[in-house]
């Protein structure tokens, strides 16, 4: 295991300095999704305030559709319907690309609605699940995003304060076509090596043909799995590493690789056994999410990974 991508945020960064798990095996990610980009500029000089030659990932929120402008969450109520404006999504178009009756996951498929009515004034869903939608979180209806532009103004923008401060990577979110990391690609100065996120169906269906425009890709299983369902991840995941690794393609994969330490000092068994086959497949690298950003044991984490990389190495098995 060559590479660890570590997302900063109020743990990792904050509560645990850098120097306490700094490594050269260490990205430092910062996730774009969250923040307004002056909140994202001050975190590149947080990173680079506490390790200079840090290096950084700056990963693109992308064309994710996501609540916006949510100051009090909404109840939900399975067989009830509700309504969100137009403004209480990042995209004020979303509603011309849904038709009544399509159904719409919310924040990582917890929730499922279907689509009552949308126009100019608004979408009524109706509620399948119980819970409470806040801001920022994302909504996603399968088949829509071929009309949807690849970038928006906020990637934009961040592609802009990533050619000034030269970072280290930029990550590009819900690539589905070659030409999506073309069109990224002649934006994103020629020092920033470009991550291409698969995390679609439509990547991996064109597996074959953005290989060869990158040098790294990042399989993120949470989106995918909204996109193709959870019991194909498996599958799927064996599938892209097999074909990066014949690409000569550097792989990181994503989500909840250590889902259980972002609570609690170790991670389950099975998450152990997991991350042996991870590293075993042939991966450049994991990225850490929550367990970093969020998570109460960040150095214990960071521990972890460095402890089971060199029991992958060493293959020594003690019965």
């Amino acid at each position: 295991m060559k590479k660890y991508i570590l997302t900063v945020g109020p743990a990792l960064g904050t509560e645990v300095p850098l120097r306490d798990i700094h490594s050269e095996k260490n990205i430092y990610r910062i996730n774009g999704a969250h923040g307004s980009v002056e909140e994202i500029e001050g975190n590149i000089h947080r990173i680079r305030d506490q390790i200079p030659d840090a290096e950084i990932l700056l990963d693109l929120p992308g064309n994710k559709v996501r609540t916006a402008n949510i100051t009090e969450g909404i109840q939900l109520h399975k067989g009830k319907t509700f309504m969100l404006s137009n403004d209480h999504f990042n995209y004020t178009g979303f509603y011309r690309h849904l038709k009544p009756g399509m159904t719409a996951w919310a924040n990582d498929s917890v929730f499922e609605f279907e689509v009552v009515s949308a126009d100019e004034n608004g979408i009524v869903f109706l509620s399948k699940s119980d819970g409470v939608l806040i801001n920022n979180k994302g909504v996603h209806v399968r088949g829509i995003h071929s009309d949807i532009p690849f970038l928006f103004e906020k990637d934009r923008k961040l592609i802009d304060l990533a050619n000034r401060y030269k970072l280290d990577y930029v990550g590009l979110s819900f690539v589905r076509t070659p030409e999506n990391v073309k069109e990224a690609a002649a934006l994103i100065g020629g020092g920033t090596k470009i991550i291409s996120k698969i995390e679609t169906i439509d990547a991996v269906e064109n597996i074959a043909e953005i290989l060869p425009l990158v040098r790294y890709i990042l399989v993120d299983r949470g989106d995918l799995s909204t996109d193709i369902g959870i019991a194909k991840i498996p599958r799927f995941q064996r599938y892209i590493i097999e074909k990066a690794l014949y690409a000569d393609v550097k792989i990181f994969l994503a989500t909840q690789v250590l889902k259980n330490m972002e609570t609690k000092p170790l991670p389950t068994i099975g998450e152990i056994e997991a991350l042996y086959d991870i590293m075993k497949s042939g991966v450049y690298g994991v990225q850490m999410s929550e367990e970093t950003a969020v998570g109460r044991y960040v150095p214990e984490c960071v521990a972890l990974l460095n402890e089971m990389s060199e029991e992958v190495e060493k293959e020594t098995i003690h019965l």
